[in-house]
């Protein structure tokens, strides 16, 4: 039960770090892979207020939220520049990486920081023999409401509507005379926010350091794949089937975590290409 309650909980993280990059992929067609580099300026940015300042935790996790929203605005002028041009957005987005992860070593020194402690979250429940920290219930609980405004948005709005209909024929969406690239600007910053958000909430359990902007990137990349771009649920459950999956095999065989997950990845890319949702990047 503990092993599964610590699954639970970095799927949620998973899922918070994943959903922007795969609702960026499947509406705009854009491989930002400096992504993992927001959930990194989150992390920094919630440990500096939480830590450094003081600040109530809740104020932190928002603070890093905008923060990331603001790079990824900056993100999205850039990225539509190249448009429909996939070489010169890898390109552009590991030269992001450098950027900002040198620019956060500048601000916030090269030394990995420790995960956050905040006294209204320590302790744990008991759920029979299991002790299952509180810190990781409350991490379960915030990816979970992120996920239900994030399908709501998705699935019951006006706007979820035209990104879903963007992701399947752009063109058409247009000469309907719908400002697209206003409402994918707008899930932009809104998956950037979300990434910064799991990158305070990540920070309780996975601390900060300049090397998430690339291992936060992997897993999110595997995570994409598994669960389908563009679809919330989809990533949900793959976030949620690789964070346990990655905490059995941490249990059980240490050696053998990392090689678990990519193997999960190759199955699901022979198996079902399009993921567990069964949506295709345009």
């Amino acid at each position: 039960m503990q092993v599964f309650a610590n699954g639970v909980s970095i799927g949620a993280v998973l899922f918070l770090m994943a959903s922007g990059l795969s609702l960026l992929i499947g509406a705009m067609g854009v491989l930002n892979l400096a992504h993992g580099a927001v959930y990194m300026v989150g992390a920094y940015i919630g440990w500096a207020l939480a830590i450094d300042h003081g600040l109530p935790f809740p104020v932190a996790v928002l603070g890093a939220g905008v923060g990331a929203a603001l790079i990824g605005l900056v993100f999205e002028r850039l990225f539509h520049l190249i448009q429909g041009r996939p070489d010169e957005q890898i390109l552009l987005s590991f030269g992001l990486i450098y950027v900002i992860t040198n620019v956060s070593q500048w601000i916030w020194g090269p030394i990995s920081k420790s995960p956050f402690r905040i006294e209204w979250l320590s302790g744990a429940v008991k759920v029979g023999s299991a002790s299952i920290p509180i810190v990781r219930l409350a991490i379960a609980v915030v990816g979970f409401v992120v996920a239900g405004v994030l399908w709501f948005v998705q699935e019951r709005t006006r706007a979820g509507a035209i990104v879903r209909a963007g992701m399947d024929d752009p063109n058409m969406v247009r000469a309907l005379g719908i400002n697209l690239d206003l409402v994918v600007a707008g899930v932009f910053v809104l998956g950037s926010a979300v990434a910064g958000v799991a990158g305070a909430m990540g920070g309780l359990v996975l601390g900060a350091s300049s090397s998430q902007a690339i291992d936060v990137l992997l897993l999110a990349l595997v995570v994409v794949v598994v669960g389908g771009v563009g679809s919330v649920m989809g990533t949900l459950a793959a976030a949620l089937l690789i964070g346990v999956l990655d905490a059995y095999s941490r249990s059980w065989l240490p050696q053998m975590s990392s090689v678990v997950l990519y193997a999960l990845m190759a199955v699901v890319l022979v198996v079902r290409p399009t993921g567990l949702s069964g949506r295709v990047a345009r």
